[in-house]
């Protein structure tokens, strides 16, 4: 787990890659629009299943500044050169961008986002204390040029089929002869539009051992070899984690990256069978994960007052509840304080019947790692598809 030393160096390390932006100690909110606006919302992360009832819920509590929202979705791949496109055409049409670690670190090398913090920080006050101790080292990452808006531990975890599977893997080396005794059983997704798949990733150089667990550049030796190997017997890669559980679902292959949320949520929704199990690999580290609040350089300053307030209402505890949803992002709430007992009934009965009691435990007994840096992230991608999913990548 990271130490206060540790998160000094994450941030220093950011620092040092030139990505924390030189930002003002302060920014007057811009005021309000004077009619009702249309907001526009892109998702890249599947955030929408876990906020946008507490969006719409934002457009009820002020009828005065929200007229409607538009909400669009799009693979997270794509948000760079989108949004990218609108800034050089001077024509920002998306207000709010929710997102994970991969959009977020995409945007932050390429300089798109709003720098968020210290600027309007009054909007925000006592963030770091009010979240969940976790989500609040994934905060560090957002270069404040983000806002955690939901938090989960991830994975990497192993989902599979027991039916099929007798005797799951125990460790990384079971993986790979697994995955050889059984040529096309195995599968996960590409990590650059994948959850499960960035997870997968960025958890075997601590399974393997390797020297840089947060250097995929120099310091995977023993990842990026595995990883070759474990390509020679997976068919290909899907480009999103959907079509993982729905071949898992389906028969075709027998054992799945997966997550807290992505074992659930499948489940309840009947696109994995229930009687599905989940397995960890020795030498098990968590990868957490989250998803953030983002904001395009040259919003208009009456949107922008819009957007940083619907930012500050999402965090309220009352809306965060809904991040529970029906297990996608287990457990979902970012913030403090934010029990099962808040969340929707429906939310309550499908984590109660789909969810695994194991879940406490493991979560309480072993360590919560932060995923990649910006760089490190964009990096770890790269060299994915150059040395491992390019010609197979669907």
């Amino acid at each position: 787990m990271l130490t206060g030393k540790g998160r000094r160096m994450v941030l220093a390390g950011l620092m040092s890659a030139g990505v924390l932006a030189a930002m003002p100690a302060g920014a007057q909110v811009p005021a309000f629009p004077k009619d009702p606006v249309t907001i526009n919302v892109i998702d890249v992360a599947g955030n929408l299943a876990l906020t946008q009832k507490a969006i719409e819920n934002y457009r009820k509590a002020n009828p005065n500044r929200v007229a409607r929202f538009t909400f669009t979705k799009a693979p997270a791949p794509e948000l760079a050169g989108k949004v990218k496109a609108q800034q050089n055409a001077g024509r920002v049409d998306i207000d709010l961008v929710l997102t994970g670690t991969d959009g977020l670190a995409a945007g932050i090398e390429q300089g798109l986002w709003q720098p968020l913090l210290p600027a309007y920080a009054g909007k925000f006050p006592n963030l770091e204390a009010g979240y969940l101790p976790a989500a609040a080292k994934m905060q560090t990452l957002a270069s404040n040029q983000g806002i955690v808006v939901t938090y989960y531990p991830s994975g990497p975890l192993l989902e599979y089929a027991p039916e099929r599977v007798k005797n799951p893997p125990k460790s990384a080396d079971e993986l790979l002869a697994y995955c050889k005794a059984n040529p096309g059983k195995f599968m996960y997704a590409r990590p650059a539009n994948s959850g499960p798949g960035r997870t997968f990733l960025m958890g075997l150089p601590y399974l393997l051992g390797d020297k840089d667990p947060k250097d995929p550049v120099q310091g995977w030796e023993k990842t990026w070899a595995y990883l070759k190997e474990l390509n020679s017997c997976i068919e290909y890669y899907p480009s999103g984690t959907t079509a993982t559980m729905k071949e898992l679902g389906e028969g075709s292959r027998d054992i799945v990256a997966s997550t807290t949320g992505w074992d659930i949520n499948p489940r309840v929704l009947g696109t994995v069978p229930k009687s599905a199990q989940v397995t960890t690999l020795k030498g098990f580290h968590w990868v957490a994960d989250a998803h953030y609040m983002v904001v395009p350089k040259g919003l208009a300053p009456e949107r922008l007052a819009v957007v940083l307030d619907l930012m500050a209402f999402l965090l309220k505890p009352e809306q965060q509840a809904y991040a529970y949803d029906e297990g996608y992002f287990y457990p979902g709430p970012a913030v403090k304080d934010v029990t099962l007992a808040m969340a929707p009934a429906e939310s309550q009965a499908a984590i109660k019947e789909y969810g695994r009691p194991e879940y406490e435990q493991l979560i309480a007994d072993n360590p919560i790692e932060l995923p990649l840096d910006a760089k490190g992230l964009v990096d770890a991608f790269r060299l994915w598809d150059e040395r491992v999913g390019a010609a197979k990548t669907k």
